[in-house]
């Protein structure tokens, strides 16, 4: 059965700056061998199979994928199928809001201009790494102890632990032992140096589910802002840099508003057609 296909950069307003993102649309009738397959051959970070929503408050149910598993909530994909849907034809049940069901419930989504921007979820589990994790990270990463400033947990859902370094160079000097890393889902944060143009570097490390480095990722930027400007450690409003390291540019905007934090960024189309499964 052919069904309308998307493959799109996220958290870039140039192709092949972000991270990549397919879309499968009208996903009914997929059984979850076939999902998993497909985004195994896609082998990009994530891939998202669209469906009609189970919840009323919802405009529509989204599967994300790994290459190794399936996850209940991520950020790139969040705003990408967003993006899908809308390109698509989809019309939201509320003017200016687009709400996504997915594994951890609804997620809301605004449009602003051309950029979209989900409602950073509730926290799973948080407060600081134990000192035998953190031991752990540290030897993985090649650093001392010192190098560490702050350490939390940040996980909304795909299991995030987080390390602040000292600076945005440090971390982008780190080159991971992938196998003292493990099933770690690690993300990294420091401050960029004076005259920058963002406030913030980070890199995420998710080699359990095959992919050793995530080119820019929400879930882990949301889980970091919700830390970093509860702490005291962020402003209320700053962009984070992401994919350097990968050769990227990902940018993501964080924003407080209210008792919401938002994570936005921008979203274009690369390749439509159609694709069969």
């Amino acid at each position: 059965m052919q069904r309308r296909f998307h493959q799109l950069d996220v958290f870039s307003a140039l192709p092949l700056k972000g991270n990549p993102l397919a879309v499968v649309h009208d996903a009914q009738g997929l059984s979850d061998a076939t999902m998993a397959a497909f985004a195994r051959w896609t082998n990009l970070s994530e891939t998202t199979f669209l469906l009609p929503p189970t919840d009323p408050g919802a405009d529509y149910r989204v599967r994300i994928w790994t290459p190794g598993d399936e996850l209940p909530f991520a950020g790139h994909p969040t705003l990408g199928s967003c993006h899908a849907w809308l390109a698509a034809g989809g019309q939201p049940q509320q003017d200016g809001v687009v709400v996504q069901e997915c594994g951890v419930g609804l997620v809301r989504i605004r449009r602003s201009g051309g950029r979209l921007s989900f409602a950073a979820p509730p926290l799973r589990r948080s407060g600081p790494l134990d000192a035998e994790l953190r031991a752990r990270i540290v030897a993985a990463l090649g650093l001392a102890a010192a190098d560490v400033l702050h350490h939390q947990w940040v996980d909304n859902g795909p299991g995030w632990c987080a390390l602040m370094l000292r600076s945005a160079a440090q971390v982008l000097a780190v080159q991971p032992d992938w196998a003292l890393l493990g099933d770690l889902k690690l993300g990294l944060v420091g401050a960029q140096a004076a005259g920058a143009d963002t406030a913030f570097e980070v890199r995420a490390f998710v080699p359990g589910l095959g992919v050793p480095e995530d080119p820019v990722t929400g879930s882990l930027n949301a889980g970091l802002a919700q830390w970093l400007i509860g702490a005291g450690l962020a402003p209320v409003a700053y962009v984070a840099a992401q994919g350097a390291a990968l050769g990227r540019a990902g940018r993501v905007f964080v924003e407080q508003g209210g008792a919401d934090i938002w994570i936005g960024g921008d979203v274009v189309s690369c390749i439509e057609g159609t694709v069969e499964l």
